[in-house]
Protein backbone atom coordinates (compact mmCIF):
# COMPACT_ATOMS: atom_id res chain seq x y z
CA UNK A 1 0.00 0.00 0.00
CA UNK A 2 0.85 3.57 -0.79
CA UNK A 3 1.15 5.28 2.27
CA UNK A 4 0.45 9.04 0.15
CA UNK A 5 -2.67 7.17 -1.61
CA UNK A 6 -3.98 5.88 1.35
CA UNK A 7 -4.06 9.18 3.09
CA UNK A 8 -5.18 11.51 0.32
CA UNK A 9 -8.41 8.62 0.32
CA UNK A 10 -8.98 9.19 4.17
CA UNK A 11 -9.21 12.75 3.86
CA UNK A 12 -11.30 12.66 0.83
CA UNK A 13 -14.11 11.07 3.40
CA UNK A 14 -13.19 13.53 5.96
CA UNK A 15 -15.85 16.58 4.42
CA UNK A 16 -13.26 18.90 6.25
CA UNK A 17 -9.77 20.61 5.86
CA UNK A 18 -6.95 19.43 7.13
CA UNK A 19 -5.63 21.12 10.31
CA UNK A 20 -2.83 18.93 10.81
CA UNK A 21 -0.61 15.42 10.78
CA UNK A 22 1.45 13.21 12.75
CA UNK A 23 2.36 10.11 10.68
CA UNK A 24 5.19 7.77 12.21
CA UNK A 25 6.76 4.60 10.18
CA UNK A 26 9.19 1.59 10.96
CA UNK A 27 8.51 -1.07 13.20
CA UNK A 28 5.96 -0.59 16.45
CA UNK A 29 9.37 -1.09 18.55
CA UNK A 30 11.40 0.93 16.47
CA UNK A 31 9.69 4.44 14.80
CA UNK A 32 12.23 4.93 11.90
CA UNK A 33 10.45 7.94 9.97
CA UNK A 34 8.22 10.49 10.87
CA UNK A 35 6.38 13.44 9.05
CA UNK A 36 4.30 16.07 9.90
CA UNK A 37 2.15 19.02 9.29
CA UNK A 38 1.44 21.65 11.47
CA UNK A 39 -1.69 24.12 11.78
CA UNK A 40 -1.19 27.12 9.93
CA UNK A 41 0.61 25.05 6.68
CA UNK A 42 1.93 26.38 3.47
CA UNK A 43 0.92 24.96 0.07
CA UNK A 44 4.63 24.43 -0.14
CA UNK A 45 4.90 22.38 3.09
CA UNK A 46 1.80 20.48 2.01
CA UNK A 47 3.40 19.58 -0.72
CA UNK A 48 6.67 18.71 0.67
CA UNK A 49 4.69 16.55 3.14
CA UNK A 50 3.26 14.56 0.72
CA UNK A 51 6.66 13.95 -1.27
CA UNK A 52 7.59 12.75 2.37
CA UNK A 53 4.43 10.05 2.61
CA UNK A 54 5.01 8.69 -0.92
CA UNK A 55 6.55 5.48 -0.37
CA UNK A 56 5.11 1.76 -0.39
CA UNK A 57 4.40 -0.31 3.16
CA UNK A 58 2.76 -3.86 3.49
CA UNK A 59 -0.62 -3.37 5.61
CA UNK A 60 -1.25 -6.88 5.28
CA UNK A 61 -0.79 -9.13 8.55
CA UNK A 62 2.13 -9.07 10.73
CA UNK A 63 3.68 -6.07 12.60
CA UNK A 64 1.77 -2.48 12.25
CA UNK A 65 4.18 0.07 10.11
CA UNK A 66 2.05 2.98 9.74
CA UNK A 67 1.47 4.90 12.56
CA UNK A 68 -0.38 8.14 13.38
CA UNK A 69 -3.75 10.74 13.28
CA UNK A 70 -5.13 13.32 11.05
CA UNK A 71 -6.88 16.42 12.81
CA UNK A 72 -9.70 18.43 10.58
CA UNK A 73 -10.44 21.81 11.06
CA UNK A 74 -13.98 20.98 11.87
CA UNK A 75 -13.11 18.79 15.54
CA UNK A 76 -12.99 15.34 13.90
CA UNK A 77 -9.75 13.15 13.25
CA UNK A 78 -8.32 10.43 11.85
CA UNK A 79 -6.58 7.71 13.60
CA UNK A 80 -4.87 4.82 12.54
CA UNK A 81 -6.23 1.00 13.40
CA UNK A 82 -4.82 -2.28 13.74
CA UNK A 83 -5.30 -5.60 14.73
CA UNK A 84 -3.12 -8.65 14.35
CA UNK A 85 -1.08 -6.55 12.08
CA UNK A 86 -3.87 -5.55 9.06
CA UNK A 87 -4.09 -1.91 9.26
CA UNK A 88 -6.36 0.95 8.26
CA UNK A 89 -7.65 4.44 8.87
CA UNK A 90 -10.46 5.47 11.37
CA UNK A 91 -12.56 8.11 10.90
CA UNK A 92 -13.64 9.52 14.56
CA UNK A 93 -16.34 12.52 15.56
CA UNK A 94 -17.65 12.83 18.95
CA UNK A 95 -20.79 11.49 19.22
CA UNK A 96 -24.07 13.43 19.72
CA UNK A 97 -25.00 14.39 23.57
CA UNK A 98 -27.94 12.09 24.63
CA UNK A 99 -30.58 15.08 25.58
CA UNK A 100 -30.95 14.41 29.05
CA UNK A 101 -27.28 15.11 29.57
CA UNK A 102 -27.53 18.10 27.44
CA UNK A 103 -28.61 20.88 30.02
CA UNK A 104 -29.28 23.92 27.91
CA UNK A 105 -31.04 25.48 30.18
CA UNK A 106 -28.05 25.53 32.93
CA UNK A 107 -25.40 26.39 30.04
CA UNK A 108 -28.15 29.85 29.10
CA UNK A 109 -27.52 30.36 33.31
CA UNK A 110 -24.29 29.98 33.43
CA UNK A 111 -23.65 32.71 30.29
CA UNK A 112 -26.09 34.98 32.14
CA UNK A 113 -23.93 35.31 35.43
CA UNK A 114 -20.83 35.76 33.28
CA UNK A 115 -22.28 38.37 31.71
CA UNK A 116 -24.31 40.10 34.36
Amino acid sequence: MNAKQEFLDQISHSHSDVLCVLIRSGSSLRLENQSILTTGYTKEEYNQFLKDIDFDYDNGYGGQELFGKIWYTNGTWSSRGEYDGSEWWDYNRCPDIPTYLNRLDKVRDNKLNQIL
